[in-house]
């Protein structure tokens, strides 16, 4: 998927965790063979050709698929599966991906998880006693420092989720144009019960900017964030405050 993914896992029995572990890791391959949009072979570039359907790929090309039309109809066409007419599903890919690997990790008897998928996280249970996972959120204006700092405590399950220009310049395409998003913002950090949804709100809130993006984001449900304009703004979203510390 072209990144780095890691885990932190805590507890549980450990040739329980060492093998759901293995099978995690070995599904993120999976997932890079069938999803890739630079291999040829993929079951995604030959969908993409018509050499495919959709019925005859894995299920998780369906899923996928599936997930990523309700984000579109969700952000009103904000977030898309398609690029310059082609489709291209990686704004959604790599979040779900991510969040399935923590629940195989979490369901196999972990007391904590943390998958970490090229900056997005997804976490599970808690690290130790009496201590929540904590995400740092990078200042996009200030190399090497943080904007703020997530807390899990109290949550089950908790991902944060980041979309910006600070580490890999002006990838973020905005839907209508299929050109470079021209936006006011630097990051969004979406903070959400799940990754899946988590990385898809990012992505298409950075995309519409800080005018349209807050209240959208309001709008969702269980869903919080940190925006970060390029006039060093700093706005939350209502319940930002109980995440942070």
């Amino acid at each position: 998927m072209g990144t780095v993914f890691s885990f932190d896992v805590r507890g549980g029995e450990p040739d329980a965790v060492r093998a759901a572990l293995d099978e995690a890791v070995a599904q993120l391959h999976r997932v890079d063979e069938v999803f890739s949009t630079y291999r040829e072979d993929s079951q995604l570039s030959r969908l993409a050709r018509g050499e495919l359907s959709v019925e005859e790929c894995d299920p998780e090309v369906a899923e996928v698929l599936g997930l990523g039309a309700e984000a579109e109809r969700l952000s009103d066409g904000w977030f898309s599966t398609t690029y310059r007419g082609q489709l291209d599903p990686t704004g959604i890919v790599k979040g779900w991906a991510g969040e399935r690997a923590a629940r195989q990790l979490a369901a196999a008897g972990a007391s904590g998880v943390s998958v970490n998928a090229g900056g997005d996280v997804q976490l599970y249970g808690v690290p130790g006693a009496q201590r929540p996972w904590r995400v740092g959120v990078s200042d996009p204006l200030r190399p090497g420092a943080l904007a703020a700092v997530v807390s899990a405590a109290g949550a089950d399950e908790l991902a944060v989720a980041t979309s910006g220009t600070a580490e890999r310049g002006a990838h973020i395409v905005d839907p209508r144009t299929g050109e470079p998003a021209v936006t006011d913002l630097l990051s969004v950090t979406v903070v959400s019960p799940r990754l899946t949804w988590a990385d898809a709100w990012a992505t298409a809130a950075f995309a519409m900017g800080s005018q349209q993006a807050p209240a959208w984001l309001e709008s969702l449900p269980d869903v919080e964030a940190l925006l970060i304009t390029a006039g060093n703004e700093v706005r939350g979203t209502g319940g930002l405050a109980e995440y942070l510390g």
